[in-house]
Formats: C-alpha cells, sequence, structure tokens
C-alpha cells in the first residue's frame, strides 16, 4: 500500500522530549502521522523544537492537577482521526477519556508506556490493569514488563516491545570513525583499565559505592581507573571520597560534555560502564560505542533499557548495594575486556544494530499500524 493512502494517525504525546527527536523525525518521515505534544515538560527534561517535525499540529495546553495531568484539547481529536498512540501512563486524565471513547466509537489506541515495573502495589496493579485493557494494543520498552503483564494475565498478543532508542543515525556515523586512542593513558600516566559513568552525579546514582569498589579492587593489586562524564550535586562529596579512599589519581572528573564525537571516544576507549544505581538511557548510549555494562539486579528499579545488557555478554549485573560483589564483578570483566574486547565490542553493537535503534521502532509500528 502506498504510504500517502494510509489514514493519519494521531500521536498525542504528554511533552516533546529531547532525546525522543529522532524517532519522531523519523516517523515524521516514514509514516502518516500527526503530532499533538503537551506544552509543559518538567524536570530536567529538555524539550526539541516540535515545529521542525512537517507533521506537527499543535502544542496541548497541560493542566496539572496534583500528581495527574490533562491535556486540553486531546479528547476532541478522538473525531478527527481513527488510530492513536498517545502516552501509556495511567496519571494523565485525558488519555484516560480518550481510551473510554474509544471503546465507544471503535477507535483503535496504541499505549506506548513502560508498563509494569513490578514495584506496583495491589491498587496501582488493579488501576493498571484496567487502564491497559482499554488499549487496543501496547507498545512496551523492554521484555521484561511484557512478562510481568502477561503473569497479569494480559493477552500475550496484545502486548508489543518497541525497545528505545537515542540519536542511533548520528551515533552510527561517530562510531564508524572512532579508533582507539591513547586518551586515558596519557591523563592518567598509565594503562590500567577504565571504568566510567556518563550522567549527573547524585547520590540516586550511589556512584559512592564504585569509588569504594575501585579501592577495595586495589587492595588486592587491581588497579583500574574512574572517568565520570558529567556534574552533579554529589561531585564534591566524591571528589572529598576518592582523596579519603587514597585513589583521587585514579580519578578524572571530566565534567558535563554534550560533543558527541568527544563522547564516542571517551566511551569506545573505556573498558567498562558502571553504573551502581538505577540505569537506563546510559546503558544504550555505551552499547552504541562498544563498551560491555555493570549495573544492580534488582530490575524493578531499573529504568527497562537495562534488558540491553545480556549477562555475559554485553555486561553483567551484581547484588544491589553489595560492595563485594561490585568489586567481584568489575574483576570478572577486566578479565573478560581483557580477553576479548574485540568481540565483546562486536556484541555491544549487535544488540543497539538489532532492536535499541529508530529504523526498528519505525518498521514494528509501520506493521502495527498499516499491516
Amino acid at each position: 500500500m502506498n504510504v500517502n493512502i494510509k489514514p493519519k494517525v494521531a500521536c498525542i504525546f504528554n511533552y516533546a522530549s529531547h532525546y525522543n527527536y529522532p524517532l519522531y523525525s523519523l516517523m515524521d518521515k516514514e509514516l502518516p502521522v500527526d503530532f499533538y505534544f503537551g506544552d509543559v515538560v518538567k524536570g530536567n527534561i529538555k524539550k526539541f523544537d516540535v515545529t521542525l517535525l512537517a507533521g506537527f499540529k499543535k502544542e496541548l495546553h497541560t493542566i496539572f492537577i496534583g500528581h495527574l495531568n490533562y491535556l486540553a484539547g486531546g479528547i476532541g481529536l478522538i473525531f478527527k482521526y481513527d488510530k492513536f498512540i498517545i502516552t501509556g501512563e495511567p496519571y494523565c486524565i485525558s488519555s484516560w477519556l480518550i481510551l473510554i471513547i474509544s471503546r465507544l466509537t471503535g477507535k483503535k489506541i496504541y499505549l506506548w508506556t513502560h508498563g509494569w515495573y513490578g514495584r506496583e502495589i495491589k491498587i496501582k496493579r488493579l488501576l493498571k490493569y484496567f487502564y491497559f485493557s482499554l488499549g487496543t494494543k501496547i507498545l512496551l520498552y523492554g521484555n521484561y514488563a511484557r512478562n510481568l503483564m502477561i503473569a497479569e494475565g494480559f493477552n500475550p498478543s496484545k502486548l508489543n516491545v518497541i525497545y528505545n532508542s537515542l540519536a542511533y543515525d548520528d551515533q552510527l556515523v561517530v562510531r564508524q570513525k572512532l579508533k582507539p586512542s591513547e586518551i586515558y593513558q596519557q591523563h592518567f600516566k598509565n594503562s590500567n583499565k577504565v571504568l566510567f559513568f556518563i550522567g549527573r552525579l547524585i547520590k540516586e546514582k550511589k556512584l559512592s559505592i564504585l569509588l569504594e569498589a575501585v579501592s577495595e579492587l586495589k587492595k588486592k593489586g587491581i588497579n583500574c581507573n574512574v572517568v565520570f562524564i558529567g556534574e552533579g550535586e554529589d561531585t564534591f562529596s566524591l571528589k572529598q571520597l576518592a582523596d579519603t579512599l587514597g585513589i583521587r589519581e585514579q580519578v578524572w572528573f571530566y565534567g558535563a560534555c554534550y560533543d558527541e564525537d568527544e563522547i564516542g571516544q571517551l566511551i569506545f576507549n573505556a573498558d567498562l560502564c558502571v553504573t551502581p544505581g538505577a540505569i537506563g538511557l546510559t546503558a544504550i548510549h555505551s552499547l552504541t560505542y562498544g563498551t560491555p555494562v555493570i549495573t544492580h539486579n534488582d530490575f524493578k528499579y531499573h529504568g527497562p533499557e537495562f534488558e540491553a545488557i545480556q549477562d555475559g555478554s554485553t555486561g553483567g549485573f551484581f547484588m544491589k548495594d553489595d560492595l563485594n560483589d561490585l568489586s567481584n564483578t568489575i574483576d570478572v570483566w577486566i578479565q573478560k575486556t581483557t580477553k576479548n574486547r574485540d568481540s565483546i565490542r562486536e556484541k555491544c553493537y549487535e544488540i543497539i544494530d538489532k532492536h535499541y535503534n529508530p529504523h526498528f521502532q519505525v518498521k514494528l509500528l509501520n506493521e502495527l499500524l498499516f499491516a
């Protein structure tokens, strides 16, 4: 079927998150979609210029009611389209109303959502079950949530894993230019293995346990360096801890970096990404440039992107908050990367190229919406 004669699909998203622009841009080019976004972005989320999308129609005024929100004008769209992709989180009142009206009018609603986390209390599970039951299809970021929802009684055929992505095409260009360099040897004046973290340096990321693990490894005669790419409220205390542990010369507080060529070099030339706290898109960023990832094993507290870490292949997991287990896991992976760095790099590339990119996502959307 020619794309030009496919019926338009309305995408109603709570906000225009900057990291989603590459995906929305590809949807804009390859699918017959119109975009509607809430006009308020909360927290530290950066917003992209919505007018860059040819299919952009309107920003909907976001009204906040406690922890809930309502997109003014969203409900009226139900009478203009037959198919909708909406942000599938039950804290949006207008999404509830769209879902209910769609059941009465025969419209098809595709809920794009995290789905289940695995830490929901009973009342929240009941609320979510009713909410997701109203949708035609559920677009999930990972198989972990899909399996939890199947256990809750959802029909597997209704649950579709769409994964997540970053600026894959731009990052692929960077990746193809990358070569081993001596950026770390020049800075640290040694050839020790390099661990890195990229993101905001905040207490929730539990970066202190990483420094403690490096200190424990040093006592065993295993020396490695740490690079923090980012800034945050925990920077000063982490510097103090590095001094106290006697490993300050092994830690590079690189600071915030927004140049993708520079980031690519830093990740590509490191040996391991270590995130002791919750992980999300950091895993995708690291694997995109071929570096395996270590994080904790309590999956219900992670973002869905943790699934890209295939234990023993593209990274590993340690027992949450367990210093000794983190140290041991780092040691195991130091040995792995010493022996098989190139093959591990290829496995990291493979998982991203297969699933965690906008091309996979748009292909799946096309199949679901227009097959």
